[in-house]
């Protein structure tokens, strides 16, 4: 059900920390989840990928909320739920059908699930963010992404950055992957050291397209590579890093959960395309209340006005 239960409802009522409301310890570990190597290797590359960063329980709560939404979207025709800004929050793909459910989106899944709201509060991902963007780091958004067996989407090139331009640069995405990701079913593709290059143009003849230009990409995917695991691994990538994925060409699914944290002193230049009232939660340190500002140049985006970017990408017909 697109509604709360009971466990959620009491969930609500356990206070949030929030930036301007003072000052507020939140959990802190004591043993680092990286090593040296594999900071520097981020630093270096702009993603890595983290084994076992979801616990068993974790897996499992999260893989069976899910399959009860895919269930529930075989009852729709077209996208369905409500988000803050209205908007659809289950965004169903063309051709979906209840035999051959395609429900590709999920946005911000953690107002309509204790168990998402929970691994966005504490995994040990998110342990080994704040060893990249420091003892600080509140939540910016969060979503589901998914590639049914048949399902058509393919996401193509762009920089996250360039959907939620903030004061600085210091955000990292986390990609949970639900499933075993294979070479196959649609794996995230990823441009190493993308990250310390330029900001690509999302806008084309006027046009927020939600991606490079195709003579770009090209370019770009030819020194591409592509992550894959076992469910319950986390890719962690930059906000900057070119990366996009192909269609799933294989019999199972490649589900994605993905949180996307920023430093407690980067500030949204531009509105939330994916608004949450959970929206600069700080889920670890403190908040300082204070803003830290970095030079770059680049085109506000446009607020998305269907359930989600693969209704932008897809009217600009660039995939290859």
């Amino acid at each position: 059900s697109t509604g709360k239960s009971k466990s959620e409802l009491r969930r609500d009522l356990v206070s949030r920390r929030r930036p301007g409301a003072g000052i507020l310890t939140s959990m802190v570990r004591e043993k680092s989840v990286l090593d040296n190597e594999q900071v520097a290797s981020y630093a270096e590359r702009g993603y890595l990928l983290l084994e076992n960063a979801l616990t068993d329980a974790q897996l499992i709560a999260l893989r069976a909320r899910f399959e009860d939404w895919v269930n529930e979207s075989r009852q729709f025709s077209e996208s369905y739920g409500q988000t803050l800004d209205g908007r659809a929050r289950f965004d169903l793909e063309p051709g979906h059908t209840p035999d051959h459910p395609a429900l590709r989106r999920v946005s911000s899944p953690i107002e309509v699930s204790d168990a998402y709201l929970e691994v966005m509060r504490d995994s040990r991902a998110l342990d080994a963010v704040t060893q990249l963007l420091g003892p600080n780091v509140k939540l910016n958004n969060t979503k589901v992404n998914s590639k049914l067996p048949g399902a058509a989407t393919a996401v193509q090139y762009h920089q996250d950055f360039l959907f939620e331009p903030h004061s600085n640069q210091d955000l990292v995405a986390v990609l949970f992957f639900l499933d075993e990701v294979t070479e196959r079913n649609g794996p995230l593709e990823l441009v190493p050291g993308s990250h310390r290059g330029p900001l690509y143009d999302h806008w084309h003849e006027g046009r927020f397209t939600g991606a490079i230009a195709p003579d770009v990409a090209v370019s770009l995917r030819a020194r591409s590579i592509r992550c894959i695991g076992s469910a319950g691994s986390a890719c962690l990538m930059h906000t900057r890093l070119v990366h996009g994925s192909r269609v799933n060409e294989s019999k199972s699914a490649r589900t994605f959960y993905i949180v996307t944290y920023s430093a407690e002193d980067a500030h949204p230049l531009a509105k939330n395309h994916i608004p949450s009232r959970y929206e600069g939660e700080v889920v670890r340190g403190v908040a300082t209340n204070r803003v830290r500002s970095v030079p770059f140049e680049m085109l506000i985006p446009e607020y998305p006005q269907e359930a989600s970017f693969f209704s932008q990408q897809a009217k600009t017909a660039l995939v290859d």
